[in-house]
């Protein structure tokens, strides 16, 4: 069996070892910057995607609630209520109601962006890997 001996000396090593360490952070930048990047496309992606939608939503949802403002000034108007007065009602109702639909979705829309969606995991568990590595080597 033979046996390695390394004939190098003791400035040798170490400067070695600092060339080492200095080119695996800096691989690690570049996989954090890459995995950065590649969430900020995802995220902006879906934001684009959730723009249109909105763009649409907004003009038929539009049109979807003049309908029940008419609808609900029909109804209390059935009820004896004067047209201008049901008029003023059925828009109040109609617009309470759905502002409290749209602070529940924003809430929602929110609470999504803060969760674990945009994190570096990748970069984070290789970071973790290679401190382990240097405490075993030194």
């Amino acid at each position: 069996m033979a046996s390695f001996q390394d004939q190098r000396s003791i400035t040798e090593l170490v400067t070695g070892l600092l060339a080492d360490l200095s080119g695996l952070f800096r691989n690690e930048l570049n996989l954090a910057k890459a995995e950065a990047s590649d969430k900020v496309s995802h995220a902006l992606a879906g934001a684009g995607t959730i723009a249109a939608g909105l763009v649409l939503a907004v003009g038929a949802l539009g049109v979807l609630l003049a309908a029940l403002v008419k609808a609900v000034t029909a109804f209390l108007m059935a009820r004896g209520m004067s047209e201008p007065n049901a008029d003023v009602l059925s828009s109040v109702i109609v617009g309470v109601i759905v502002g409290i639909i749209a602070w529940a979705v924003i809430a929602r829309g929110r609470a999504a962006l803060r969760e674990e969606s945009l994190r570096l995991d990748h970069t984070a568990a290789s970071l973790r890997r290679d401190a382990q590595i240097i405490k075993e080597k030194t």
